[in-house]
């Protein structure tokens, strides 16, 4: 019958209209390419195939530097950090961001540059990795007696810690690094590899100290905290503004509920240094490729960008962060370097997190690619419908 012919092919139709919905209703990742090669600046982007939110795309970012520059910026899509690493070192790219430990790590193998960095909430391009204890442990009052017999890290020693994760920065890694390298903790196992990491925290530590595991009760920053307030933990290893943030102005229902009766009660350990800096996301750059001038005029129009108020609102929407602060290498990675390096197998670990595997450093397949291939997915519904009709009798 015509009309039952007639739904059949309404669904395929409806079935290729499905399969090429999300490549024609949503914001498909394309980027414009440099019109002059020798009048070009190249941006590695860790970019999405597509993007729900046109706001979010870094094409908008590299128009807004372009257009301060006075020259065409192009996005250089990339699928991750050792892709990066990889467009910054043959010159594929002119500048790409990173996170801390690939941008140390990129710095260390290949001598990448920072120009500048991504800043965190509250307009610092870091954040400091602090010990957090009660203000009348002996820690906190070793840290404030000026007696040089008096060490509050080596007082540390046999108490109950509390960390973030096993690998965070502020609540392992740059502790832990600190320790090590300054002679308060000594490495069980072997110092080549990152598995050594837990046993030489019990040992030195606690048996006990908290090392949580993704989604349970005192994971990550407020979770370290929680461990210290209710009294599972001596310390609490986190960042700077770990107290303010979930103890401050609006408390935690459980902040308070132990031997910690008011914020003032929590007392930072060596504040405001601490272990040493977690670096805000880098611009980094290949000084082989880039001159000082040239790094120079990125970074006047970078500055120019965070200091307008419509134009840093771009950075937020891409970057999910409020501005850009000009620095360099030895000023946002240094102190991090050396806070890690004693981190039994850490150079190993950066290694083989920031290496490319399979395709990883080949870019991205274009958003052209997708269209082609929802639109062969919609041909073939259609054929299969056709088929269908014919031999049902109905065309």
């Amino acid at each position: 019958m015509k009309i039952e012919g007639l739904n059949t092919l309404l669904v395929a139709v409806f079935l290729m209209t499905t399969c090429m919905s999300g490549c024609l209703f949503f914001d498909s990742a394309t980027f414009d390419k440099c019109e002059d090669p020798d009048n070009c600046l190249t941006i590695a982007f860790e970019t999405k195939e597509e993007y729900r939110n046109k706001d979010q795309n870094p094409q908008r970012f590299a128009d807004e530097l372009g257009e301060r520059l006075g020259m065409d910026v192009e996005i250089y899509p990339v699928r991750g950090p050792a892709a990066t690493i990889e467009a910054l070192r043959f010159g594929h790219a002119d500048i790409g961001f990173l996170d801390g430990g690939a941008a140390w790590l990129s710095w260390q193998n290949h001598n990448l540059q920072v120009m500048a960095s991504e800043q965190k909430a509250d307009g610092r391009p870091y954040y400091t990795a602090i010990a957090w204890v009660h203000k009348d442990s002996d820690m906190a009052l070793a840290d404030q007696d000026d007696d040089p017999d008096t060490d509050p890290y080596a007082l540390m020693k046999g108490k109950k810690s509390c960390h973030t994760s096993a690998l965070g920065s502020a609540g392992m890694l740059l502790p832990m690094g600190y320790l090590i390298a300054n002679g308060y903790v000594e490495v069980v196992g072997d110092p080549d590899e990152i598995t050594s990491l837990r046993d030489t925290v019990t040992n030195h530590f606690s048996e006990d100290s908290s090392i949580p595991n993704s989604g349970t009760l005192y994971y990550k920053y407020l979770g370290a905290l929680r461990c210290l307030a209710e009294g599972v933990g001596d310390i609490a290893f986190a960042k700077d503004p770990t107290v303010p943030s979930y103890c401050g102005e609006t408390p935690e229902d459980w902040c308070f509920e132990g031997e910690f009766t008011e914020t003032s009660d929590f007392y930072a350990i060596g504040a405001p240094d601490g272990f040493g800096r977690a670096p805000g996301h880098p611009a980094m750059y290949n000084p082989e490729y880039m001159t000082e001038e040239e790094v120079k005029d990125i970074q006047d129009a970078m500055q120019a960008i965070s200091d307008d108020e419509e134009a840093s609102q771009i950075i937020m929407d891409v970057m999910y962060s409020p501005g850009l602060t000009i620095t360099n290498t030895t000023t946002h990675l240094g102190t991090y370097g050396a806070a890690i390096s004693g981190v039994p197998g850490i150079d190993a670990y950066f290694g083989a997190a920031f290496s490319c595997s399979d395709d990883e450093c080949d870019p991205p397949e274009s958003s052209n690619t997708m269209l082609i291939a929802a639109g062969a997915v919609g041909a073939l519904a259609l054929v299969g419908g056709a088929v269908y009709l014919r031999r049902n009798g109905t065309i």
